[in-house]
């Protein structure tokens, strides 16, 4: 589940041992590197052009959980190109909506939605 950068020696040796024995394993692990790469693209074409190579490959692998996995990125490619139109992660995300979970909190019993809202847009103006 670790990146290889962040593997001791020991974790290192033991998943070369264990990429060895299973091919299987072996060509998923290759494929989970490779889909990395997808969010570093700034083009959109390219996460696209990128992501077709990936199912490609995958559809190589002979395992359901892999074709249902390749399936499911298909499933969400939009939203995948959107990230390299868009390439904000979900810790400014989760933010705001912690943001706005505070001043829903405070302005509990309040029945004024527009206040609110101008509440909110004042909190993530910043």
């Amino acid at each position: 589940m670790k990146n290889e950068d962040n593997l001791t020696d020991d974790q290192r040796s033991r998943l070369a041992r264990l990429l060895e024995l299973n091919r299987t394993l072996s060509s998923v692990y290759v494929l989970k590197e490779q889909l990395k790469l997808l969010y570093y693209y700034g083009d959109r074409e390219r996460v696209k052009q990128a992501l077709d190579d990936w199912c490609t490959m995958a559809a190589q692998i002979d395992h359901p959980t892999v074709r249902a996995f390749a399936w499911q990125l298909r499933y969400f490619e939009y939203g995948i190109g959107n990230h390299a139109d868009y390439p904000i992660g979900t810790s400014m995300l989760e933010g705001i909506n912690n943001k706005i979970k505070v001043i829903k909190r405070k302005a509990y019993g309040f029945h004024d939605d527009r206040y609110f809202i101008l509440k909110v847009k004042q909190a993530c103006a910043a």
